[in-house]
């Protein structure tokens, strides 16, 4: 006979895309709604994009810092809903350069250590014919959701 055990997850990573604040409250609806129910830890993570930095960007720390200030502004926003919602331990997380899905899997998830990686569905064609949700399931060595 086969018995089932209860899925408990401890610490949830949700993914935010600046660009697409639908997805974005769809997953984190799914997100908080878990780390309620499982008492979990959540962080909330988003990755400057490489191709969002020109070489003139690159050169100009002004402009780097007004980026990643935009950036932390969209995560915090995410931050203070969770926390509004009544999760009490809810992490930023910033990263940036490279691919997003490469930041994700092989920077922010080794550092926050989550057991379920909550994205939202991305836009379509917004990533030109690769889907980053879809990349980050393929890839994930830990459960991934994603939410429509």
């Amino acid at each position: 006979m086969t018995t089932v055990q209860p899925t408990i997850f401890k610490r949830i990573l949700l993914t935010i895309d600046a660009d697409d604040p639908e997805a974005n409250q769809k997953a984190l609806s799914y997100a908080v709604t878990q780390a309620k129910e499982f008492g979990a830890d959540l962080g909330i993570c988003s990755v400057l994009e490489g191709d969002d930095i020109n070489i003139y960007d690159s050169l100009t720390p002004k402009k780097l810092d007004e980026k990643r200030a935009a950036l932390n502004a969209v995560i915090n926003k995410y931050v203070t809903a969770a926390q509004e919602f009544g999760i009490e331990n809810v992490s930023a997380i910033a990263s940036e350069g490279g691919d997003i899905d490469d930041q994700i899997l092989d920077t922010i998830i080794p550092d926050y250590k989550p057991d379920l990686l909550v994205c939202g569905a991305d836009k379509d064609g917004e990533h030109h014919f690769y889907s980053i949700s879809v990349k980050l399931a393929k890839r994930a060595k830990i459960s991934v959701i994603v939410v429509r």
